[in-house]
C-alpha cells in the first residue's frame, strides 16, 4: 500500500509539472467574458456578438491537451467583400493536441482541406488550398462557389489546385482570414493586411482591425499556435541559428516560383495532365503547383524545410524542438507554404473530439504568469499624432493577457479609457471632443506601464 501511495504522488507530481512547463499546455489565450464582433458590409462599427471569443477550457492528461474553444477571435472579423454569404460562427469543437509529439519517419502525411491546426486563441488553420482546381476536361475551374463540381469531389488530387492566398485575397477580411461555412480560419500569417510593409488590399482601410500579433523584426515572433501533428508555428521571425544564437532574423520559404509559361510538367518535372497558360487571368502562384522546394537552400540556417519548418531552439522551448513558421517575405506579405505543407513534418494525430475518455486535469493560467512579449519592454504605436477625430493604440508582438489603455489631460485628470484584448493588438480612442493640446496615453499590462504624449489640433 505504501509503495502504491509514492507511485501515485510521484504521478500527481509529475502531471503538475507538466502543466507548469509544456507550452501545448501553457500557450492557449483563455477566456470566459471577452464576446466576438464581425462587421456587415458598409458598416465599419462593429457588432457585438453573444459568442465568447479565444479558448474557454484547457484540460490535459499524462499525454494529451484537450482544447474547447469557440473557434472566435477577439479581433473584429469580416466583412468578406468577395460576397461571401457566410459570417464567422460558433464552432463549439474540443481539439486534442499531443503533448509530445514525435517527427513521421515513413512517408510524410500530406495537409488536407479544412483544419489542419489551431492557432492559440481557437481559431482554426487551413493550408494553402481553397478546394478549387483545374478540370482539364473541360478546361475550367471547378469546386468551390460558382464552379462545377470537381471530378471525384470537392477534396480530389487534381494536378493544378488554386492557391487561396492569392486567388481568395478579396474574400479576405483585414485579418487575413474568411470563413468556410462559418468556420473561421486563416491559411497565413495572422498579421493585419495594414501591417504589412507593402499593404496589398485595401480592407484594413475600409474596416478597421487588427490581428492575433504584430510582427516586430527585432524580437523573436510569439507563439502563435500548434498543427495537427502537435508541433508549434511560430510568426516570421527566429534565432538565426538553431542553437538560439546569431540575432534575430526573418525564417525564409525554401520554395519559389518555377520558371514556366505552361503547365505541363509538375514541379519535380513530370508531365502531367495541362493546365491553363500562365498569363494575367492565371499567373504564376495562382496554383500549388507553381512552386518548387530548393533543397540547398535549407543549407543556410534561416530556410526553412519541405514542411516549412526546422528544428530549433525557441524562447517557450529552450532545449529545442521542431517548429513551423509563418513565412512572408521582405516586405512582410505571406510567402507560400505561409504555414504548414505541403506535409506534416510529424506524425498527425491531433484533431476535433466529440468527448474526452481519460482523466484529466484542468489547467488554470496563474494571475502573475509573465506575457513574453510585455516583459522587457511594452511597445506601442500610437497614430495619428496631431490626431484630429481618432486616435489608435497598437502594441507589439501578442498580447495573452488584457492591456488597458488610459487617455489622461495634462492635469492628471482621466478622460477616457478603453482595452486591447488578449489576441488582439489595437484599440481606438474617440478624442473628437477634446480641445485642442497634449494628452498623455497610458498602457498598463499585469507586468509594465508606459505612457506617451500625443497631440489634437484640429
Amino acid at each position: 500500500m505504501k509503495n502504491k501511495l509514492i507511485v501515485a504522488l510521484f504521478l500527481l507530481q509529475g502531471t503538475a509539472l507538466l502543466a507548469q512547463t509544456n507550452p501545448a499546455i501553457l500557450g492557449w489565450l483563455q477566456n470566459n467574458t471577452i464576446t466576438g464582433r464581425h462587421y456587415v458590409n458598409g458598416n465599419s462599427t462593429p457588432i457585438n456578438d453573444a459568442v465568447l471569443a479565444n479558448c474557454q477550457l484547457v484540460q490535459y492528461s499524462a499525454n494529451s491537451v484537450y482544447v474547447n474553444t469557440r473557434g472566435i477571435p477577439s479581433y473584429v472579423t469580416g466583412p468578406f467583400l468577395d460576397g461571401n454569404p457566410s459570417l464567422a460562427t460558433d464552432q463549439n469543437a474540443i481539439f486534442k493536441f499531443p503533448l509530445n509529439p514525435v517527427q513521421n519517419t515513413g512517408t510524410p502525411t500530406a495537409t488536407t482541406g479544412g483544419n489542419i491546426g489551431v492557432f492559440i486563441n481557437g481559431v482554426a488553420l487551413f493550408d494553402y488550398r481553397d478546394g478549387v482546381a483545374w478540370n482539364p476536361s473541360t478546361n475550367a475551374l471547378c469546386g468551390g462557389p460558382g464552379n462545377p463540381p470537381c471530378p471525384g469531389g470537392p477534396m480530389a488530387s487534381m494536378d493544378w489546385n488554386r492557391d487561396a492566398i492569392v486567388a481568395e485575397r478579396q474574400g479576405f477580411d483585414c485579418n487575413k482570414a474568411h470563413p468556410a461555412m462559418g468556420n473561421y480560419h486563416h491559411h497565413q500569417n495572422p498579421s493585419a493586411f495594414n501591417l504589412d510593409l507593402i499593404t496589398i488590399s485595401n480592407v484594413c482601410d475600409l474596416y478597421p482591425a487588427d490581428g492575433l500579433y504584430v510582427i516586430d523584426s527585432t524580437t523573436h515572433s510569439p507563439l502563435l499556435g500548434f498543427a495537427y501533428d502537435g508541433f508549434p508555428i511560430y510568426g516570421a521571425y527566429a534565432f538565426k541559428n538553431a542553437d538560439g544564437t546569431g540575432g534575430i532574423t526573418r525564417m525564409k520559404s525554401s520554395y519559389t516560383l518555377r520558371n514556366i509559361t505552361t503547365r505541363t510538367t509538375s514541379p519535380t518535372g513530370a508531365t502531367v495532365t495541362a493546365g491553363p497558360v500562365v498569363s494575367t487571368t492565371y499567373p504564376l502562384g495562382y496554383f500549388r503547383e507553381d512552386y518548387q522546394y530548393n533543397a540547398t537552400s535549407t543549407a543556410t540556417p534561416d530556410y526553412l524545410d519541405e514542411h516549412n519548418g526546422r528544428f530549433c531552439v525557441t524562447p517557450e522551448y529552450p532545449n529545442g524542438i521542431y517548429c513551423y513558421f509563418t513565412t512572408v517575405d521582405a516586405n512582410w506579405n505571406s510567402a507560400y507554404p505561409y504555414v504548414v505543407g505541403p506535409t506534416f513534418y510529424g506524425v498527425k494525430t491531433a484533431g476535433k473530439v466529440t468527448s474526452i475518455t481519460e482523466p484529466v486535469t484542468v489547467y488554470t493560467p496563474a494571475a502573475t504568469t509573465l506575457e513574453r512579449s510585455l516583459i522587457d519592454e511594452l511597445k506601442m504605436n500610437v497614430f495619428p499624432s496631431p490626431a484630429a477625430e481618432f486616435v489608435a493604440v497598437q502594441v507589439s508582438g501578442l498580447s495573452k493577457q488584457n492591456i488597458t489603455l488610459s487617455l489622461y489631460d495634462l492635469t492628471g485628470k482621466l478622460i477616457q479609457q478603453t482595452t486591447i484584448n488578449q489576441g488582439s493588438t489595437i484599440a481606438y480612442f474617440d478624442v473628437r471632443t477634446l480641445y485642442n493640446g497634449q494628452y498623455l496615453i497610458k498602457v498598463t499590462s499585469a507586468q509594465k506601464e508606459t505612457s506617451q504624449l500625443i497631440s489634437i489640433v484640429r
